[in-house]
């Protein structure tokens, strides 16, 4: 069973949230500040943490970082509709997706379960038939894997939205694509995202990819158009 671990202050929603998606098939767990989701995650490592940024003690954009540097989770950050930078800078510190506070439950599921489905952590994940390694300037993305190593074969770690866009980039090289085109080959057709969602995580992408910034960025942006990917790429099975 597919194990998430909830983690926000108020007792009235951590209730109300655990019933509802322990009713469609999963475990879960609650924390109500940084301490109680360490212990949480000491007794049993969740698939998925949904973790609110307005929590006593550290802030979730805070643990939310720490989470992401130590365990390859699934990170939903809970956010409130008037604070654009939290959302920005969630996705900055690895956050997988957001949702923007008040919501309705069943877009909450459908968030965990296309993040889920993105982190490969699906019970029928190891059915899966192995999929392409694709190179490109020296990198590898091993697809079924999802790891990304260096041209000096050092893993480099990505969020579940980074390998995602990722893919993307490499599925299509030399080929401008729009925002709205990213976000529904990464997410699925009609994934609604505020406007700099996208150039966040491809500022995050270019960070790992790009350690001369005199060199030919592999990202380039296409003014009024939006992003190519300019490596030539080789696909091994």
């Amino acid at each position: 069973m597919t194990h998430l671990l909830l983690v926000d202050d108020d007792i009235e929603v951590l209730a109300l949230l655990k019933k509802f998606l322990e009713q469609h098939g999963y475990s879960v767990a609650i924390a109500t500040d940084g301490p109680a989701l360490w212990e949480a995650v000491a007794r049993q490592m969740p698939d998925l943490v949904i973790l609110d940024v307005m929590l006593p003690g550290d802030s979730g954009l805070v643990l939310c970082q720490k989470l992401r540097t130590e365990h390859a989770i699934g990170i939903v950050m809970l956010t409130a509709m008037s604070e654009l930078s939290d959302r920005v800078v969630g996705l900055e510190l690895g956050a997988d997706d957001y949702l923007t506070k008040p919501f309705d439950a069943r877009e909450l599921l459908a968030r965990v379960r296309a993040v889920l489905r993105r982190t490969g952590e699906t019970r029928n994940v190891l059915n899966e038939k192995p999929r392409p390694t694709l190179e490109f300037a020296g990198w590898q993305l091993d697809v079924t894997r999802r790891e990304l190593r260096s041209p000096d074969a050092v893993l480099i770690p990505l969020s579940a939205g980074e390998f995602e866009l990722l893919l993307v980039f490499a599925e299509h090289p030399q080929r401008v694509l729009t925002r709205q085109q990213l976000l529904d080959k990464a997410r699925g057709d009609g994934h609604e995202a505020f406007d700099r969602s996208v150039d966040v995580q491809v500022s995050r992408l270019r960070r790992k990819l790009e350690s001369d910034p005199s060199g030919t960025p592999m990202i380039r942006t296409i003014r009024n158009g939006g992003y190519l990917f300019t490596p030539s790429v080789v696909m091994r099975r």
